[in-house]
């Protein structure tokens, strides 16, 4: 039966020393002989090249106060979290709770930071946030190039975030960043069965072009803000059309369009949009209506072809008139008149006339 245990301690190793259950001190590197009759002397081997020592009792080592002069202890408290570096690398976040780490052999630095302040910023932010070990104790969120990030803590809006990579603490508070678009959208408002002053119904297209220009507005005013402007340019396409007779609309789309931007546009401010256009896109009529209304047109514009049949008439009658009444009070253009009819049928029918002495020409002017 032996007495003694032997331990064999190596230059970068420590060994930690229990007996019967409970921690007695640390041995260093060499050869180590324990008296132990009745079985009850543990030593655990660890290896200072792993700069953390890693213990179960690791509050016994510390209370003991073994660990003096040959590891660093730290107690982070429930607001604290350590940044880690190992050899000038950066290593891993700590949370909260008791840690030590071996000095001599490695260079470690912590530095020890405040996570009630909940944004994470640092020199270095970029590489920390790249490490696979802060995704333990960070939410990372990137807000893309085009957008605008709505940044809330615990359901309250704290400030509008710039495009970029941001960082927040987990465990204190609950942290959201809601990311909003920047660049014009379109809202299609279409398939809306709308009826006019006097009683037609027709379906319509229509289209909203807007931008969010204020993100606070865009997340807190509603819960749905593109829902909300279709939900409020269906109203205004209804009261605008609505106030209408179908001619009048057909005749003035664009100002009714103005209309209905001027209506969305008042309520879109309240909602942190920006309106830039809205148009209509289509307007459909039913099959009867659309038989009506070519039917319309058709004897419209027969009849406009029909006044100006009679105003050609009527104004060729006048110049009849004319004509005769100028020729009644001149004899001399009257003879004229006739022998440049003469010369016209006498060109038509290849006659020739020889016209001598005055009575042969009237006698051939009352042949005629």
């Amino acid at each position: 039966m032996f007495l003694f245990k032997h331990f064999k301690i190596r230059t970068h190793e420590m060994g930690l020393y229990f007996r019967d259950g409970e921690f007695k001190g640390l041995l260093r590197a060499g050869k180590h002989w324990l008296f132990d009759p009745l079985g009850k002397v543990r030593v655990e081997v660890v290896s200072q090249r792993a700069p953390w020592l890693v213990h179960e009792q690791l509050d016994e080592i510390v209370k003991s106060g073994a660990l003096s002069g040959r590891a660093v202890v730290l107690d982070l408290k429930d607001y604290e979290r350590g940044l880690v570096w190992v050899d000038g690398r950066f290593s891993h976040i700590l949370p909260k709770g008791l840690f030590a780490y071996w000095t001599g052999r490695r260079d470690v630095q912590i530095e020890i930071i405040d996570a009630r302040i909940v944004r994470f910023e640092h020199k270095d932010a970029k590489v920390i946030m790249r490490s696979a070990q802060a995704q333990l104790a960070l939410d990372i969120c990137n807000v893309a190039r085009h957008c605008v990030g709505a940044l809330f803590v615990d359901g309250e809006f704290i400030e509008v975030l710039a495009p970029g990579q941001y960082a927040f603490w987990k465990g204190l508070v609950d942290a959201r960043v809601v990311e909003l678009d920047l660049r014009e959208t379109t809202a299609d408002v279409s398939g809306q069965e709308l009826m006019t002053a006097d009683k037609v119904t027709l379906r319509m297209n229509a289209l909203a072009t807007y931008r969010i220009v204020d993100a606070k507005k865009a997340v807190c005013a509603t819960d749905d803000v593109r829902q909300a402007l279709y939900r409020e340019t269906q109203m205004a396409l209804r009261a605008v059309v609505g106030a209408h007779e179908l001619d009048a609309f057909l005749a003035n789309k664009d100002a009714v369009a103005l209309e209905i931007e001027q209506a969305v546009r008042r309520r879109a401010g309240e909602l942190g949009l920006e309106i830039v256009s809205v148009g209509i896109r289509d307007v459909i009529l039913p099959g009867e209506m659309k038989d009506l209304m070519n039917k319309v047109t058709e004897a419209k514009k027969a009849a406009e072809a029909n006044l100006i049949v009679r105003r050609e008439e009527t104004a060729a009658m006048r110049s009849q008139a004319n004509t005769a009444k100028l020729l009644a009070d001149n004899p001399t253009l009257m003879r004229l008149r006739e022998l440049e009819v003469l010369e016209k049928v006498v060109a038509n029918g290849k006659l020739k006339v020889v016209l001598g002495e005055k009575g042969l020409a009237e006698r051939v002017v009352n042949l005629l």
